[in-house]
């Protein structure tokens, strides 16, 4: 008998629009012989099932299930596509935890960390991984920013503490140089904002999953900007060159998957997680960003490509994931 898959999109922040667009390569790749597929839509205004002719029936939050011709549809799993909240940071895993649904994404505790950059720094840096000196602001509870930031060697990097896509973020090459602008325009996002010190290198991101109980790295994506650093415009729209597999010096790809193994490790990961790097050529080393746990699965999307360098398709590569969930 087949499983029942809730393939959920949507979310409750501006990621959504990322989502809708994830769900599309997701849901024609993944294996219907094997696995029967439920869209789920989770939205502020509620919870929808939705079928391939668009037609909605509202999901029962009280057990995560929907009914279909007078019979309710219970899941064996939840594929997770939903960036933001309440996707990647932790809600609904805690959700599906207490319903003992198994998911493919990390679980509620590293959701939650992972999605708090400052944390995430923190936890890598204690663990020996290399990361950038940043300084954290909270709405309310500070009162010049210049005098917090003035530790720091700029350019720097001003972005929401929590969430991804690079939404909010903003270059300040001089401390007097629109250092509160890009401040406010991260707080609109969030109410935490990291200031980060830029490390001047090349850029990479790697993604990293667990197959039969062994940590796995896809092939190497440098990503090189057309714009002055890798922003959402970067990243959708057409405004970057991503290069799969990185043309990198084997010692240098040797240091950034065994860094990316050790973070997913560490930080007790599950599922297809995406981590990015800067790689210092002064330092020799690779420099930690940021770890992506619910990471763009749309054709402009970088697992994708990984997953195809790897010599695997998208239907092997989501099945995976899935049995993964599933024997978990």
């Amino acid at each position: 008998m087949k499983k029942r898959i809730a393939l959920v999109t949507g979310g409750y922040s501006g990621e959504a629009e990322i989502s809708y667009k994830s769900v599309i390569t997701v849901a024609g790749n993944v294996d219907r012989d094997k696995y029967d597929v439920y869209k789920i839509d989770i939205q502020p205004q509620g919870w929808w099932y939705e079928d391939e002719k668009g037609n909605k029936r509202v999901v029962d939050k009280s057990d995560f299930t929907i009914s279909l011709s007078g019979k309710k549809i219970r899941f064996d799993a939840v594929l997770m596509c939903i960036h933001g909240t309440p996707g990647e940071d932790g809600k609904l895993q805690g959700y599906f935890d207490l319903l003992n649904i198994p998911y493919t994404s990390c679980d509620a505790a590293t959701s939650a960390l992972t999605f708090n950059k400052r944390y995430t720094v923190a936890v890598a840096a204690f663990a020996g991984i290399h990361v950038a000196r940043s300084v954290l602001l909270i709405k309310g509870r500070f009162e010049n920013a210049d005098e917090i930031t003035s530790g720091l060697q700029f350019p720097v990097f001003v972005k929401p503490n929590n969430g991804g896509s690079s939404i909010g973020m903003s270059k300040v090459n001089t401390a007097s140089e629109e250092l509160g602008s890009a401040i406010e325009k991260a707080f609109k996002e969030d109410d935490q904002v990291l200031v980060e010190e830029f490390i001047s290198g090349r850029e990479f991101t790697i993604g990293v999953f667990r197959k039969q109980n062994e940590i796995v790295t896809l092939p190497i994506t440098e990503v090189i900007s057309k714009k002055e650093f890798f922003d959402y415009e970067a990243k959708y729209f057409g405004m970057s060159e991503e290069v799969t597999p990185a043309e990198v010096e084997e010692d240098k790809a040797v240091k950034i998957r065994a860094a990316a193994k050790k973070i997913y490790q560490v930080l007790n990961c599950r599922g297809i997680v995406r981590i990015d790097f800067i790689y210092n050529e002064v330092k020799n080393e690779p420099y930690m960003l940021e770890v992506n746990t619910v990471p763009g699965q749309s054709e402009a999307s970088i697992i994708p490509q990984q997953v195809k360098a790897m010599g695997w398709t998208l239907k092997d590569f989501y099945s995976s994931l899935i049995e993964e969930a599933l024997n978990a």
